[in-house]
Formats: structure tokens, sequence, C-alpha cells
């Protein structure tokens, strides 16, 4: 789901692992390059993720590319770690994940990486998604013509992957009833943690509210940047680096007097001791195992996650039921919006990258090509076909219920495979009977249906997927962003803790906007009125 498995398979908020940093410090250019008969693949993969010698898909990489390949697993500071790789121009054969490396990675260190505008021919695979999803090969492909990654399509991700949940198992024991604005929740919220709201006798184990790791480079899913859509301001993909585009202007959340609005309403929260006291610390594997409580006892009373059996566990589900968007205040005219995610999961960037100096080209370009084969792309998403993915014909696939009753759908596609950090593409002409995590996160989009509806997708939702900038762009909006983010994250986490943010904001927007952040929104702006005209 920093993870539901979707949430970190971006930037995972786990501690770094010895194997991994062994791993990674092993690659080098030179070494990685002196047997043509072995690839070196790095791949970003879910902490859950087993090792991938356990699973039968890679053999059949093997096999299809003629070659050994030592797999170089990443499940914690992959940012950090690559940031290290980049600076020293070593790079594996090929590095696996989604978005693991970037625009920005690859407009400032371009000739590491092959460009594959030539090799097309020998990734027929490629080219028929190219053909079938023409969006995607813009995606792929620079002003210049180059391309040096290969995007995805997973087609049956729901418009949302954000949803919002309360336990009303603890509602219907204190006689309350669902909230629909901020001083409802709050008030809910206080009754949580005074009165043994879950019933064990311990009026202190209860965690009213609780949200998914915060990192330094933004915001994404199941975090309290949702609330945005409270007083009417669009998000998607949970809120990145702040921008959203509204009527058709571009802005940036982070100096808009509706996020401050927000904050305050968080650290009222949070002064009150109704926000988990390790929101701030604690990493993705943490705070989901609080969310699944002790057995038949739940923990958390209000959180946002990919399902409620992905963020409560199998047991706990049925306790919570999912909500609508919250009102800022009862009675508001302004419209509520929600977090528009269908464009970052349907069409996922930056799947897989080559070396320029692979010292087996053409088995590089054979593997590339197989991840993207109808079979391979549903093993790599769901898990190896016989055992996790049933072959029923040619054109129907079942995806199987995990093996292990107690454990849900999504935690178990990310255990076995390493699921959507993987390149994929899922073709349209095929059935598939999806998993039941699927068909459960589209049902709970229901309550959150009349938000999105309010959001026009053309002018609410920026195309960041489908637009490619020139590297001297990529470049700068990186730059200013770095010094951004820098100041604002650090912000985040100061005003929900310690709060000031009525004192400090007219200093803090004065700061963020000296560091070029107009500059950023200019060049979004003009890159957005260029797309609409085509489109």
């Amino acid at each position: 789901m920093a993870t539901s498995p979707f949430l970190s398979r971006r930037a995972f908020v786990v501690a770094a692992g010895a194997a991994g940093l062994t791993a990674l410090a092993g690659c080098s250019g030179k070494s990685s390059n002196s047997d043509p008969n072995t690839l070196r693949i790095a791949v970003s993969k879910h902490p859950l993720t087993k090792p991938i010698s356990t699973m039968e898909w890679p053999k059949q990489l093997e096999k299809i590319a003629g070659v050994k390949i030592q797999w170089q697993e990443i499940s914690a500071d992959w940012d950090q770690k690559k940031s290290t790789m980049l600076a020293a121009g070593d790079v594996p054969d090929l590095i696996v994940g989604t978005n693991a490396i970037t625009n920005s990675d690859l407009g400032t260190y371009r000739t590491l990486f092959e460009n594959l505008a030539d090799d097309l021919d020998a990734l027929p695979n490629v080219k028929a998604l190219f053909a079938a999803k023409p969006q995607l090969k813009s995606m792929a492909t620079l002003s210049t013509g180059e391309i040096y990654s290969v995007p995805g399509y997973k087609r049956f991700w729901p418009t949302t992957v954000t949803h919002q949940y309360i336990n009303k198992q603890w509602l219907d024991r204190l006689g309350l009833k669902v909230p629909t604005t901020w001083d409802e929740l709050f008030t809910v919220l206080v009754a949580f943690k005074e009165q043994d709201a879950n019933g064990n006798g311990d009026k202190n184990d209860e965690i009213p509210m609780d949200w998914s790791p915060v990192g330094t480079g933004g915001f994404g899913y199941f975090q309290p940047s949702v609330l945005l859509g409270s007083v009417g301001l669009p998000i998607a993909g949970g809120g990145g680096q702040g921008y959203f585009l509204e009527d058709g202007k571009v802005g940036n959340f982070l100096v808009d007097e509706r996020y401050k609005r927000v904050i305050q309403f968080i650290h009222r929260c949070y002064a009150a001791g109704l926000v988990s006291k390790n929101v701030m610390t604690q990493d993705y594997s943490a705070y989901q195992a609080v969310g699944r409580g002790s057995g038949k006892v739940a923990k958390v009373g209000f959180s946002w996650g990919w399902t409620a059996s992905d963020r409560f566990g199998a047991e706990l589900a049925d306790q919570y039921v999912a909500m609508a968007p919250l009102l800022e205040k009862a009675g508001q005219t302004t419209p509520v919006a929600w977090s528009y995610d269908s464009n970052s999961e349907n069409f996922p960037s930056n799947q897989i990258v080559m070396s320029a100096k692979t010292g087996n080209k053409q088995a590089a370009l054979k593997i590339i090509n197989a991840f993207y084969d109808k079979e391979m792309s549903l093993q790599v998403l769901w898990g190896d076909l016989g055992k996790y993915v049933k072959k029923v014909s040619d054109k129907e696939y079942e995806v199987l219920p995990p093996a292990d009753p107690k454990t849900d759908p999504s935690t178990w596609k990310w255990t076995v495979t390493i699921a959507d950090a993987g390149p994929t593409w899922i073709r349209d002409d095929i059935e598939v009977k999806l998993p039941t995590d699927l068909d459960e996160a589209v049902e709970q989009t229901k309550p959150l249906q009349a938000a999105l509806e309010n959001m026009d997708v053309k002018k609410d939702v920026y195309p960041f997927q489908f637009i490619q900038m020139t590297p001297d762009d990529t470049n700068q909006l990186a730059l200013n962003n770095t010094t951004i983010l820098n100041g604002t994250m650090t912000k985040f986490a100061e005003w929900i803790t310690k709060g000031g943010i009525e004192d400090q904001w007219d200093k803090y927007v004065q700061q963020i906007q000296s560091s070029g952040l107009q500059k950023n929104i200019d060049v979004y702006q003009r890159y957005y009125d260029e797309y609409v005209k085509t489109h």
C-alpha cells in the first residue's frame, strides 16, 4: 500500500537491514558487468515480501534471458542507498520498483541509464503496450525522444486508495453516531480516549486517531492530508509535495490557508491526547501492527487505510465502517473533495530502468520484455501461476485467496510477490477474477464517491503521470522542492506536536515562497496549459 502495501512502496519508513545495506554496497558497475552470464537486478520491495529466491517467476526470467540473476533486494532506506549509488555512478544492470528511479533521477543522471528508444524492436511486449496505451508512451518519452524507463498498467484499481474508517463497535458501545464534522469527530475521539471504548476494562489502551508515517519527501496515502478535502481542496496521490490543481489553476497547499486550518485541527486533537503518541516516529510496520489490535480487541478508533481488512486485519475488519469525508463545519456550502489516485495507481511510472553499462544488453532487454508478458505480469502482481493465480483459460485467470485464512488478500499479495513494485501490464482483453481486497476497496469507496465526483478530473487533478518535462525543468523543480520540503515537513511535525502555527504562519509562508515555490508553480502551470491544448 513511506505503507500499506501501498504507502511505502515509494518511500519505506522502516529501519535498514544489514542485508540490504550490504547488497547495495556490493553493487558495482565493474563487478556487476564482469560476468555477461550474470545480471544484477536491484529491486525496491516491500518489507513484507519474502525472498525472491522462494518465487518461481524469477526463475522463468532466468530461462528466458539465458542468464543467472543476482537479486539485490532493498526493503528499507531506498532513497538513501539510491543517492549513494547514483552519486558514485554505479548502478546494477536493471533496477525494478515503481518510481524507484524518478524522473528527477533520470534528469540528473541520464548518462547512467540506457536509452531504450532505439531498442523497442527488441521489446515487442513494451512496443505493444505503448500501442495499446499511447499515454504510457507519452509518459516514458522525453521531449527529445529518449526513453529511459518503462511504466506499467494495472487496470483494476479504484479512484482512490485512501479510505476513512471508524470503529462502529466502539461507537455503539458508547451510544455515539458516526461523526460528520471535525467538531463531532473531536467529541467522539475524546469519548474513545476516556470511556474504555474497546470494553476490555483498560481505559488507557485505546488510540483514538492514528495515521501512516509521513516522510520528509511529502505526503502519501493514509495520512491526514485527506482532511484537505473537508475544506474543498482537491489533492491527488495523497498530496505528494503539495502541488494541486483547482479549476485549472496550479497551487501548493503547503502555503494555503486551508492547510493551516487542517493543521490547527490536528494539533487540537494531538494536544488533547487523541492521536497516537508514536505517530511521528513509528515505522509502517508498527503503525500496521497497532491497527490490528490484540486478538479481538481493537486498539485504534479512527484511521485511514486501503481496506478495512488490510488496515485492521481480518479478525477486526468487521468492527469498522468506511466513512464519507468530514465537513469542516456543520452546514458548510463548500463542496468536499478527496484524494484522486487512479492515475498513479493504474498507470505507475518508471517501473524498470537499465544501466548504460550492462555487460549483456540483449539479456537485459529480454528480461524487460518478459516482465510485460501477459502471464508474467499477472505473476509479478499477484504471485506464481498455479500457486497463487489459477489459469482457467488463455483469456481467464483467477487470483486465489490467501492460503492462510487469517491473512487478508492485500497483505498476502505483498508477502508472496513484489506486487505493485514490479513491472506490469494487465491487459484489457483478459478476464481476471480479482482478490477480495479490490472488491472491498471498491465497495468502501462508495461513501467517498460524491466527493470524488465533485472533482473535475480535467480541471482538478494534475496529470503528473502523463507529462514529461525537459531535464532542465525537472532538475530545477527538484532543487527547489528539496529546499521547500526541508522547511515544510519539519514544520508539519512541529506544528502538530507543539503548536505555534498561528504565530509562525506568515513568516513561514514568506520563507517557503522565497525558496522558489512560485517558480515551480509557474512551471507546472505552463506544462498543464500545454497539456490541455492537446487532450
